[in-house]
């Protein structure tokens, strides 16, 4: 944590008129903690959240002064290699006459609408080496599809550049190349725009949105979402699931910002509206680039339980965690969360359970999550934060999958 956030706490605690020793006790966290964020140590979301709520203000005015920072979320030379590459392809140099960069071979848009599907079963398979090998061609192939074509055909070969720069963006968001990330999405709403695909210009809204919650961008985040729920609303008598999904998905990223800026009404609106969308839909329903991620009611009961689980109510995330909508019945009935807000949900869980000093069920949750979504893992800081808690929290030693848990995780000490 850099010192400007640091400086605030300090600067906003002495405003309150609270001593580190009363600024721990009114936010229920150690005296220790509160010395470690104003020393300018690194502490989770969940901590920040608890000590905007103790001061008063809101969690993003902690940020004010910090300046997002870019952080390279694969390690391996390989990977940094397909990353390059895909950044040429995806700003590529220009000059006053002509691009500088390699001209691609216009695609067929049927070819290049398969090539986005393809490449988010990859990405959904969590085999991220493969989409950052896979989307350079893809976006220059859409790119000069869109520069010889002319008249519908060009229109067509627009929306199919702005599915490409959706999955480029999307997959830029998970591995944490943000500013990469943040042009990819910007060019795909503004595609959208130009070819009159309101509803997939919103689907890009709703990428954007979850990259400014990763920047702890959070006012930002959801005055945007909010605002474009608004633009986009659907009459529930004949709104297709498409519409009522990224309308959905607008409220929960909505929810997210608010919750995580200590504006707890306001992410209790935006979850009954979220809830208001499921129950439309009945069943979850995944269809991207239609719109971003599986949504429908297993999902935004499972968003309502990240609520519990960022104030800290460990006992609330277990007793919701299996019961209602995600409960054995509930997933028959209404279908599966998303592989990517199942782990996050079952991380959750593991979270609640590391709290409540349940060492081994937490480790199973993270086991199951190695087994199922190993790639995906690594990239989860939430991830990391609850193996650094177990290994600080065990009295006995660690056992053998612990250890290699910590090595997957790179987590040591």
């Amino acid at each position: 944590m850099s010192t400007g956030l640091a400086d605030n706490v300090r600067k906003y605690r002495r405003t309150a008129g609270l001593s580190q020793e009363g600024l721990a006790e009114v936010a229920d966290l150690s005296l220790s903690t509160v010395r470690k964020v104003e020393q300018g140590g690194h502490v989770s979301m969940e901590t920040l959240a608890s000590l905007a709520r103790a001061l008063g203000v809101s969690t993003s005015a902690l940020f004010a002064s910090e300046a997002p920072k870019s952080v390279l979320g694969t390690e391996d030379e390989a990977n940094r290699r397909y990353l390059a590459e895909l950044r040429r392809a995806l700003m590529p140099p220009i000059g006053l006459a002509a691009p500088l960069a390699e001209a691609g071979e216009a695609g067929e848009v049927s070819a290049i609408r398969q090539g986005v599907q393809d490449g988010h079963a990859l990405y959904q398979a969590d085999r991220y080496t493969s989409v950052a090998r896979k989307l350079p061609g893809l976006l220059r192939s859409s790119e000069a599809a869109v520069l010889i074509l002319e008249g519908e055909d060009q229109q067509h070969a627009m929306v199919a550049r702005s599915h490409a720069l959706l999955l480029t963006g999307k997959y830029l968001t998970q591995v944490r190349q943000y500013d990469m990330a943040y042009f990819a999405l910007a060019e795909a709403i503004r595609l959208a725009r130009e070819a009159g695909q309101t509803q997939l210009a919103a689907t890009g809204v709703v990428g954007l949105c979850w990259l400014l919650l990763r920047q702890d961008r959070f006012d930002e985040s959801e005055h945007l979402a909010a605002q474009t729920a608004g633009d986009v609303e659907p009459r529930m008598s004949d709104a297709t699931p498409a519409r009522l999904a990224v309308w959905g998905e607008l409220w929960l990223r909505v929810a997210a910002a608010a919750m995580r800026n200590n504006r707890p009404d306001e992410a209790q609106e935006a979850r009954r509206m979220a809830r208001t969308a499921g129950g439309a839909l009945n069943s979850e329903h995944a269809e991207f680039p239609a719109h971003w991620s599986a949504f429908g009611p297993v999902t935004a009961e499972a968003k309502a339980i990240e609520d519990l689980s960022l104030i800290g109510d460990a006992r609330g995330v277990l007793r919701r965690a299996d019961d209602g909508p995600l409960s054995s019945n509930g997933l028959r009935n209404y279908g599966k969360l998303s592989a990517n807000n199942w782990g996050r949900h079952r991380l959750d869980v593991a979270r609640a359970h590391v709290v409540l000093g349940s060492h081994q069920d937490a480790m199973d949750e993270l086991l199951q999550l190695r087994r199922t979504s190993g790639e995906w893992l690594t990239h989860q800081p939430m991830a990391r934060r609850v193996m650094t808690d177990l290994l600080k929290t065990r009295k006995r030693t660690l056992t053998e999958d612990m250890r290699s848990m910590a090595v997957h995780l790179r987590v040591t000490g």
